[in-house]
């Protein structure tokens, strides 16, 4: 967790951003003022970053990829970077324009849907697909999803005690191709594995309350979300974190990670104690800058920034 403050930075919180990593990608979901920095403290490289998923284009979810820009092309960047946003075309375009120099490498914008009511995949590796759906903000805004694929594993001694089949080259054959035949018999994965079901992170990115976003966070492993206020601000547009507590237990997620924090509420404390009184049947931690959550093996593990 890159940054977890919301509208103006502090000095505890920088503006929102977050690093995705899973085998050999590396991906930034917004990058909010200050985020390279925020990255270097973290540890992390930025130049292994392919692919940006910006929620929407207020300027403490975007204003880092002008600095961020510039240093992936003093660093000699050459291969291609993608921005995925809601308009992505007219905003890239924009920041391009700024400065008397092009860059080294191509920008290339992945203009993601926010008009039609849907889940839509927005990325695909063969692990794993990001997905999008409209949330409600005051500009066009999406929440994003990280959605591992399902796994099958064989399981071995079973496979060998009803079938003879012992690890090898048929185990991966079996694995790509669902069955093989061995001894005439037919052998399917469904006999002899076990289905791993693939890990699904929710970002929600700036929003209130709303359908969409229950929608993507049914079942979750984990939903990292739009937390600003404890009072009820609707002009603003964002949720409280009695709203996200909520909405998080109403879709049966198993953990909720409160984020984007008003400056209005300088302190965690506060926002744990405020969580304390909603929090029934989740999991809730409250975020804070270069928090660090792991998740392997379909267990997640908290990491304190300290």
């Amino acid at each position: 967790m890159l940054g977890t403050g919301a509208g103006i930075p502090t000095r505890d919180r920088n503006h929102p951003a977050m690093w995705l990593h899973y085998g050999e990608e590396n991906m930034l979901w917004d990058c909010g003022e200050g985020t390279q920095r925020q990255m270097m403290l973290a540890g992390v490289n930025l130049m292994k970053i392919d692919n940006i998923f910006i929620t929407h284009w207020h300027a403490d979810h975007w204003a880092g990829l002008i600095s961020l820009f510039q240093t992936m092309n003093f660093e000699g960047r050459k291969r291609p970077l993608y921005i995925h946003a809601p308009e992505a075309e007219r905003f890239v375009k924009d920041i391009l324009d700024l400065g008397y120099w092009g860059l080294g490498f191509e920008i290339i914008s992945m203009p993601v849907q926010f008009e039609e009511n849907k889940e839509t995949v927005v990325y695909e590796s063969n692990d794993f697909l990001v997905t999008s759906i409209p949330v409600k903000h005051s500009v066009p805004a999406v929440a994003y999803a990280f959605r591992e694929k399902d796994r099958w594993n064989v399981d071995i001694k079973k496979a060998e005690r009803l079938y003879g089949l012992k690890e090898g080259r048929l185990v991966g054959k079996l694995k790509r191709e669902g069955s093989i035949t061995l001894k005439n018999k037919v052998i399917t994965l469904e006999d002899v594995g076990v289905l791993r079901q693939g890990i699904n992170v929710i970002y929600s990115g700036d929003t209130m309350s709303c359908k969409n976003l229950a929608t993507l966070s049914k079942n979750a492993d984990l939903l990292i979300t739009d937390a600003t206020f404890i009072e009820n601000m609707e002009d603003r547009m964002h949720m409280t974190i009695k709203d996200a507590i909520e909405l998080a237990e109403n879709a049966n997620a198993k953990m909720a990670v409160l984020t984007h924090f008003s400056r209005r509420h300088p302190h965690n404390s506060e926002i744990k104690e405020e969580a304390a009184k909603y929090a029934r049947n989740i999991d809730v931690m409250v975020a804070k800058d270069l928090m660090r959550i792991e998740f392997r093996k379909g267990s997640l593990v908290m990491r304190d920034a300290d």
